[in-house]
């Protein structure tokens, strides 16, 4: 006789309800319940991650190419427009690596070379932090130096 059983032949003849066994829960799947299923993340997540890292440093002064930044700006004055945080980055994403490709304008002066390591090791960082990628490269492209008389290149807007 099992130890339950005898519970519950002492308790039905005490005069009592017969006791219920009790069990422990039965774990279903297995494993930790924080890894079951897949996370799938979007390229542009990637993109807007890497945008705002590249542009918290210190001698970056713009993201993406004069043509992009002038289209931007005009898109930003159209209602509904809203400033794009990707602009100069592109990211390829897979199931657990990224690479990223990104196109900066340097303030005059800098060091472009310590700029570029300074934004690297923010953007990494930065996306391996928040997505648990592994960021595999980041390249850089400087397309433009500002100097300190220009203006930033606002176009006149066709629309009002």
């Amino acid at each position: 006789m099992t130890e339950t059983d005898r519970e519950r032949t002492q308790t039905s003849e005490g005069g009592a309800e017969p006791a219920v066994p009790t069990r422990k829960p039965v774990r279903r799947g297995g494993g930790d319940p924080g890894s079951r299923g897949r996370t799938t993340i979007a390229d542009g997540v990637v993109e807007k991650i890497a945008g705002l890292a590249a542009r918290d440093v210190m001698g970056v002064h713009a993201m993406g190419s004069g043509l992009s930044r002038t289209l931007g700006a005009v898109r930003d004055r159209v209602p509904g427009g809203s400033k794009s945080v990707t602009r100069g980055v592109k990211a390829e994403v897979g199931e657990v690596q990224t690479a990223l490709d990104l196109e900066i304008v340097v303030e005059y002066g800098v060091s472009i070379a310590d700029v570029a390591r300074a934004v690297r090791e923010n953007v990494v960082a930065a996306v391996e932090r928040m997505t648990g990628l592994d960021v595999v490269e980041v390249n850089i492209a400087v397309s433009d130096v500002k100097l300190p008389d220009e203006e930033d290149e606002e176009p006149e807007p066709r629309i009002q």
